[in-house]
């Protein structure tokens, strides 16, 4: 895996944090594990705390204010990425606003953690994106994971990040973490790219369109860029675990790698002016060595 690590990230993460925990009134030596998890948490306290506040519901938020990390201790899951939080919430219950146009859910005072053998697989999945070159890219920015709906392989398995919960993951799976682990990596590229994009004060103009294959729709640059950097980062996962799998999730993947190509030789174009858009050169650089290097599979 190319070298993805901006030290303008990791400064992000710790102002950040420090600016959340000075809204909340907490006290910044409850910081726990990496500075990355403590960015992720503190931004599920965050939203936490408000909802609570614009409800009235003053138990929930004392709960935020003193428990900045959410109770992470007690939800935390070893791996090979470094403590993991993975929970499986009642999709009925996830919530529905204005901050995101996809469902979420936040950690909370009633949080549990997910069952012991969705806890092994999603351990599973760590560990075969780790093998594969992605460790960094998964201890940094996907923090939590959230297991949605299970479905068989072959079926539509749909996944999402919202900005508002940076190292969040929700994700649909099956019983195969070599699938999880290709999700985990896509969306947690989607949570570093809006890191970066942030940490190095780049703003695209929302003005220039391209077409995207994947939607089959002209999309902001903004939408062509992540999906020109998230997809490449699973096409490189996907050929590099393609030689330990076999049976149907070996021809699965292997389709989907197929598919792929196909649809990232159809941006060859367009990818160049959009990647002129991103005023950073060290960032510009990143974006362009990693779709380089998915479309020479």
């Amino acid at each position: 895996m190319p070298d993805i690590a901006l030290a303008s990230v990791e400064e992000l993460h710790q102002d950040r944090t420090h600016r959340i925990r000075a809204i909340l009134k907490t006290d910044p030596g409850q910081a726990r594990g990496s500075s990355a998890a403590a960015y992720c948490l503190a931004h599920h306290a965050l939203e936490g705390a408000e909802s609570a506040a614009c409800t009235g519901d003053t138990t929930t938020f004392d709960w935020y204010r003193t428990h900045p990390d959410t109770n992470a201790p007690a939800l935390f899951m070893p791996t090979a990425v470094g403590p993991r939080i993975v929970v499986a919430p009642d999709t009925s219950h996830m919530l529905h606003s204005a901050i995101s146009e996809t469902a979420y859910y936040v950690l909370g005072p009633n949080t549990a953690a997910a069952p012991p053998e969705l806890q092994e697989l999603a351990a599973a999945a760590y560990t075969t994106g780790s093998e594969a070159g992605f460790a960094e890219l998964l201890a940094n920015h996907a923090v939590v994971t959230c297991l949605l709906r299970h479905k068989p392989l072959g079926d539509t398995l749909v996944s999402w990040t919202i900005t508002r919960l940076p190292g969040t993951v929700f994700s649909d799976y099956t019983d195969e973490p070599a699938l999880l682990a290709r999700d985990l990596i896509h969306e947690a590229g989607h949570n570093w790219l809006n890191d970066a994009l942030t940490a190095t004060h780049c703003e695209i103009s929302d003005e220039a369109f391209f077409y995207s294959p994947w939607r089959q729709m002209k999309r902001p640059a903004f939408g062509f860029l992540h999906a020109c950097w998230s997809f490449p980062l699973t096409m490189i996962y996907t050929a590099r675990v393609l030689p330990e799998t076999s049976g149907a999730v070996h021809h699965f993947l292997a389709a989907y790698l197929d598919q792929q190509r196909a649809l990232l030789a159809a941006t060859t174009d367009d990818h160049p002016q959009a990647l002129a858009l991103i005023a950073d050169p060290e960032l510009r650089q990143r974006l362009h060595t990693v779709y380089a290097e998915a479309l020479s599979l």
